[in-house]
Formats: C-alpha cells, sequence, structure tokens
C-alpha cells in the first residue's frame, strides 16, 4: 500500500494556500502528509473529522452581563501578562486587512 499513490487536484484561494503552507511548514508537515491524515481521521470518524458549524455571533457589550464582560477583561489581562497580544496598531491593521 505505501508503494502505491493517487493524485488529488484541488483549487484553493491563493492566500489561504500559502498561509495554510506556511503554517504546515513550521510544524514539519508536507501539504500530501496533512491531507493524508486528513483523509484516515475521515474514515476513522466516519465523516468530516471537525465540527462545520456557522460560529456564534460575537457578543456586544450591549449583550454581555457584567460578568461576561468581566470574565472577557480578565482573559485579555492573562493573555498579555504572557505575551499572547499584539499592539493595537497591529491589531487595526489585520482587521483592515481583512475588509
Amino acid at each position: 500500500m505505501a508503494g502505491r499513490s493517487a493524485n488529488v487536484n484541488v483549487r484553493v484561494e491563493p492566500d489561504v494556500k500559502k498561509q495554510a503552507e506556511e503554517i504546515l511548514d513550521q510544524l514539519g508537515v508536507s501539504v500530501s502528509a496533512f491531507i493524508n491524515m486528513t483523509y484516515r481521521q475521515v474514515i476513522m470518524k466516519r465523516g468530516i473529522p471537525f465540527s462545520v458549524e456557522l460560529p456564534a455571533e460575537p457578543k456586544t457589550l450591549d449583550t454581555m452581563t457584567d460578568e461576561e464582560f468581566d470574565i472577557m477583561m480578565q482573559t485579555g489581562l492573562e493573555q498579555a501578562k504572557r505575551g499572547e497580544s499584539v499592539p493595537c496598531e497591529e491589531a487595526f491593521a489585520q482587521l483592515m486587512k481583512g475588509l
């Protein structure tokens, strides 16, 4: 089985392909290995191996309880302390790039 292979041809948006391949490269996983792993997971799970659903609507300050707001702020503070944040200018630049 290891000696035989089949080709898979797909169309992907260039930016999506580039970003995904950069991450896979950092992980040391080839695109072929990733596709093979994904196919094996489909077989093992007998379905899509991840959730496919619409994301929840983002909460706004107007719809949050005081407790939810406090938790969000505490989470943000902890992330900042761990260095898991980016400067405000960079965050806005990323947002603007997506618009």
